[in-house]
């Protein structure tokens, strides 16, 4: 039996036998976390190959990026390199925070 698979929000709903539907990621966001796991295989810096794979300069990518971890979709796709990053990215908010970077015009004295 074939199923159609119908776009909505960069997620691709596969409707089940039992009439509930899972939500899955379609496949650039795929690609996505299937890089973050592996990217440091690779002998270039991590930007030139973000633009490379994916034709967007890497301030984009990181945007669409911090948006794919926070879909449920994504964390039932690849736990484990989503609670990663999320983990990455909540220590790098807490140090800008402690160092005062975060705030306009860079470190307050």
């Amino acid at each position: 039996m074939t199923h159609s698979i119908e776009q909505n929000r960069g997620c691709l709903y596969n409707p089940l036998r039992t009439g509930q539907a899972v939500a899955v990621i379609d496949e650039r966001r795929q690609a996505m976390l299937e890089f973050e796991r592996t990217f440091w295989t690779f002998d270039e810096p991590k930007e030139l190959l973000i633009r490379a794979r994916f034709q967007c300069s890497a301030d984009e990518y990181y945007a669409e990026l911090n948006e794919l971890l926070e879909m449920p979709e994504a964390l039932e796709h690849d736990p484990l390199v989503v609670r990663r990053l999320q983990r990455q990215r909540v220590r790098r908010r807490r140090e800008r925070l402690e160092t005062g970077t975060d705030t306009p015009g860079g470190a307050q004295p």
